[in-house]
Formats: C-alpha cells, sequence, structure tokens
C-alpha cells in the first residue's frame, strides 16, 4: 500500500480570480467616486492653490446652473449654505469655478451675491495653461 504524499503548495488561483474581481470592481466604482461638475476651466499662469483648510468650491456649469461641492443649489440655498459654513469654521475659504463656456454675467452675479452675504474673499479657479493644475486667483 502506497501512502500519499501530502501537496505542499498553496493554489493561489482562488486569490488571483478574487483579486481580478475586485480590481473591475474598484475600475469601475472609481470614476463615479471622483466625477463632479464638468466644468471646463479657463487657463492663466496663475498659481497652485494652497490652503490648510478645505475651500469651499461653487461651480458655475456652461449653461448657468450653481452648484455648492457638486451639489446644485439654488441661489439663496448657495448664500445660506456659505454662510452657515463660514460661522461654523472662521476663514473658509470660497473659490468659484467657472465654466469657459458659462455666460461671464452669472459667473459674475455669483460672485456678487458672495461678496454681497459677506464673503469678501472669493477666488476664481483656473487652469494652468502649461501644467493642466488648478489655480486661484483672488477677487
Amino acid at each position: 500500500m502506497r501512502r500519499r504524499r501530502l501537496m505542499s503548495e498553496i493554489n493561489v488561483v482562488p486569490y488571483v480570480d478574487v483579486m481580478l474581481v475586485l480590481l473591475v470592481i474598484f475600475m469601475v466604482a472609481a470614476p463615479l467616486l471622483t466625477q463632479g461638475v464638468q466644468v471646463n476651466l479657463p487657463q492663466s499662469a496663475s498659481q497652485p492653490v494652497t490652503t490648510q483648510k478645505a475651500p469651499l468650491v461653487v461651480a458655475v456649469n456652461a449653461a448657468g446652473q450653481v452648484y455648492l461641492q457638486d451639489k446644485p443649489v439654488s441661489m439663496d440655498e448657495l448664500l445660506a449654505q456659505v454662510q452657515a459654513a463660514r460661522a461654523h469654521e472662521a476663514g473658509v475659504q470660497v473659490l468659484v469655478r467657472g465654466d469657459r463656456d458659462a455666460n461671464y454675467g452669472r459667473v459674475i452675479e455669483v460672485m456678487a451675491r458672495l461678496q454681497a452675504a459677506g464673503v469678501q474673499d472669493v477666488g476664481l479657479l483656473t487652469e494652468s495653461a502649461e501644467h493642466g493644475a488648478t489655480g486661484a486667483e483672488q477677487g
């Protein structure tokens, strides 16, 4: 009678299968998590944004719709939420991302309403012409 010899190798095929399934899930889910409001920023020779606190980002898309932190809001909701955020955490910077195809008047209206609501340091986000990085200019 022959004794069977114990196999001392680990079968890695099931682990590879699980890894590939997870890879596909992350490849599909990652763009959904990072996608925000589609805004084509104008290009300028500005410096990259460096802030200690996360800024409030107000976006105006090409159709003139206003978003706060990638969520659509009306102008009254925008002002109320910005004022509440600044009351909760003083010194929070407000940056406006205006699509290059957006109506210039709409972007200026948003900035003027923010300043009328007490936000004196509104910045404009642009895209660096040479690196594609996001920069800000204070207004």
